[in-house]
């Protein structure tokens, strides 16, 4: 059995209406419906909130439904990618900050080859771009998602 059919018959055992569901868990009723028909699927947090409310297990409520295990699969994906790249992006900042302030205290690892002059001169605004392009990437994800 999908999960759709798993929330609806939960739903009309607990005796409740679309409505009350969508009030206590803090969605449109619209949501329960899309829900129900699969339409759409629950998030895991909204998962765990009928859970609660219907008194089933979360195992339950998942088994037999491949689809929403796939769901399940990617949120948790997409947050773990999230994580890193934030991760990644503030690490840029420090290092380019580091680079930054090793520069201005006269320090040089170029000498006087003009290339290396300018990668040590540019290093510190290219990691300082892709950090801001990392941490505003993964800030933008978290935002979509809710």
């Amino acid at each position: 059995m999908e999960i759709g059919e798993k929330l609806k018959n939960s739903r009309m055992n607990a005796g409740m209406t679309q409505e009350q569901i969508a009030e206590q868990i803090n969605v449109s009723r619209q949501t329960i419906s899309n829900w129900e028909n699969g339409k759409s699927l629950p998030d895991v947090i909204s998962l765990i909130k009928i859970s609660d409310l219907y008194q089933i297990s979360l195992d339950d409520l998942l088994k037999g439904d491949s689809k929403m295990m796939e769901k399940i699969e990617k949120d948790t994906d997409t947050v773990k990618s999230n994580q890193t790249m934030l991760k990644v992006g503030w690490a840029m900042f420090v290092i380019s900050f580091v680079f930054s302030i090793w520069n201005n205290n006269g320090g040089n690892f170029a000498g006087d080859n003009p290339v290396l002059q300018f990668i040590s001169a540019a290093l510190p605004w290219v990691l300082l771009g892709l950090g801001v392009a990392f941490v505003g990437t993964a800030n933008a994800n978290n935002k979509k998602k809710d």
